[in-house]
């Protein structure tokens, strides 16, 4: 036993490990031009920006704007056409480019990006 009263060769699960560390998807850094409209106090609106890093799950973009957590918007990838109903899920971060914003979509995307993500039980080897 540990003096914590664990059992010694046991490894605990770390508590209030930030999001950055328990990412449920590989992200793959990559910028893509994307369109985020939203409707905010009756307003929709259209803001230009682009993907930093994306990942099954959503995508941390740059906006000329910040929205607050929770918004809902609908992402466009402006290559495709295709889109996606969000959320913002983080309080936005000013930076010296803009706002970085971290997008989740409402159910994963798989293929929404065209980007091959390894599952995390994957090796990284390819399969043949």
């Amino acid at each position: 036993m540990s003096s914590s009263g664990q059992p010694l060769g046991k490894l605990q699960p770390k508590q209030g490990v930030p999001g950055e560390e328990r990412r449920r998807s590989q992200r793959v850094v990559i910028r893509v031009a994307v369109l985020l409209q939203v409707t905010l106090q009756g307003q929709s609106s259209s803001v230009k920006a682009e993907t930093v890093v994306v990942n099954d799950h959503g995508a941390m973009v740059l906006a000329p704007r910040g929205f607050p957590l929770g918004t809902r918007l609908e992402l466009i990838d402006q290559r495709t056409q295709k889109s996606s109903p969000c959320r913002v899920a983080r309080p936005p971060r000013e930076t010296s480019e803009g706002f970085q914003v971290s997008v989740e979509f409402e159910k994963p995307m798989p293929g929404f990006w065209h980007i091959y993500f390894p599952s995390s039980a994957s090796s990284g080897a390819p399969t043949l």
